[in-house]
């Protein structure tokens, strides 16, 4: 997505040039915008203060953060529903990492940790040969 050239304080700033009495189209004229622009910018910026544009970008960013977790936990909880069954062996518990891995495209460490299996558990030799991926020892 494109960056703008303002900063959303400059946008408020520019927005409030307008209500103080100046012409839209001198507004857009002294700052080198489109009257499409400016409409955008009163529609996402109307009413707001400097304050209120700065705490909504924390919140975007928090929102951002807080989304990523999510997918992650989803993850986890999809690669937890498939392999469902107990795994004991270890001949088990290297099949159960190789086809989460193959299913969900995760990395072996992590499979190994949501699983609660050691890593150790699944030789790294034996997991290329199963996947078809060469490691180098």
């Amino acid at each position: 997505m494109k960056h703008s050239r303002f900063t959303d304080e400059q946008i408020i700033g520019i927005l409030k040039g307008e209500e103080n009495g100046l012409k839209t189209a001198a507004v857009c004229r002294k700052h080198g915008i489109s009257g499409a622009t400016f409409c955008k910018y009163k529609a996402k910026f109307g009413g707001t203060e400097v304050s209120d544009a700065s705490k909504l970008e924390a919140l975007e960013d928090e929102n951002a953060k807080l989304r990523k977790l999510l997918a992650e936990t989803m993850l986890d909880n999809a690669v937890l529903k498939d392999v469902a069954a107990k795994i004991v062996t270890p001949d088990v518990k290297r099949d159960a990492v190789a086809h989460v891995c193959e299913t969900h495209g995760v990395s072996q460490r992590r499979v190994c940790e949501v699983l609660c299996i050691d890593r150790s558990s699944c030789d790294t030799a034996a997991f290329g040969a199963m996947t078809g991926i060469s490691v180098r020892l």
